[in-house]
């Protein structure tokens, strides 16, 4: 594995499986898999989390006038506790719908843990950013968080 560069966590008060779910399925993915102040664009999310599944998520960013193209492959999923993924990143559509796995990409480990009355899960990134690039892109990873906080919290109902 490429150097660690930062990760983020924290504790939700929903079941491991509600978090897991939040991470695996494609629609749900599609709800919250963005920055709190951006948004995917309408079914531009793909997730097959399973070893060897692809996975891409376009997130509009209008008041830079691009829009971000994540894209990557499973290389491990343990259910409720575990995913491994590559993440390559463009701003070129072109780019993202050809999905080239062997163009430069970081790579993301997930762990994930049942604490009881809640989960908690990591999200960790690996490979190689200019320095002063890794704590805008932990904070961009921390408003994440904060959308996924947000997606479960207003689906508790419906879970």
């Amino acid at each position: 594995m490429s150097e660690f560069l930062y990760a983020v966590e924290r504790e939700y008060p929903v079941s491991i499986e509600t978090l897991w779910d939040a991470w695996a399925n494609q629609d749900s993915l599609q709800d919250w898999y963005h920055p709190v102040d951006l948004l995917c664009l309408p079914n531009s999310v793909e997730n097959k989390s399973e070893v060897g599944g692809i996975w891409s998520v376009s997130v509009d960013v209008p008041e830079h006038g691009f829009v971000a193209y994540f894209y990557g492959v499973y290389n491990e999923v343990k259910k409720y506790e575990l995913m491994t993924h590559t993440m390559s990143y463009t701003q070129s559509r072109t780019e993202w719908e050809t999905r080239d796995m062997s163009a430069p990409h970081h790579d993301v480990v997930l762990n994930f843990e049942d604490r009881g009355q809640s989960s908690w899960v990591k999200f960790s990134q690996f490979g190689e950013m200019p320095a002063e690039q890794i704590e805008l892109t932990k904070a961009g990873m921390e408003s994440y968080f904060d959308s996924l906080a947000i997606f479960l919290e207003s689906n508790a109902s419906a879970i």
